[in-house]
């Protein structure tokens, strides 16, 4: 059974940082691309950080600079680092890994930061 297990959201004030968190288990993680997506009430569900190899690796423009997204395949583990938070990036934050025509998504975090 493939699991993508999101954890690290919490409230934080603006300026802030959280360290997000994607375990995978069921699947081997170095042959899949994996992505941060969020949604915030009543938006669709948007990219965030999407990374294939540590060398490769794709931004929204309204986290660039301030986000950094990074994967430990050893530890079948993705994550996604967030400074200087800002209150637009409320939101849950979910976990998706693709490869091929397969594609799993995480439970989600929620991540609320407030001014």
């Amino acid at each position: 059974q493939v699991q993508l297990v999101e954890s690290g959201g919490g409230s934080v004030q603006t300026g802030g940082s959280l360290r997000l968190s994607c375990v995978a288990s069921g699947i081997s993680l170095s042959l899949y691309a994996m992505g941060w997506y969020r949604q915030a009430p009543g938006k669709q569900r948007d990219l965030v950080a999407r990374i294939i190899t540590s060398h490769n690796a794709n931004y929204a423009d309204s986290v660039k600079g301030r986000f950094t997204i990074f994967r430990d395949n050893a530890k079948s583990t993705v994550y996604l680092q967030m400074n200087s938070l800002k209150p637009e990036d409320t939101a849950v934050y979910y976990c998706r890994g693709e490869t091929g025509s397969t594609t799993y998504w995480g439970q989600g975090t929620q991540v609320t930061v407030s001014s």
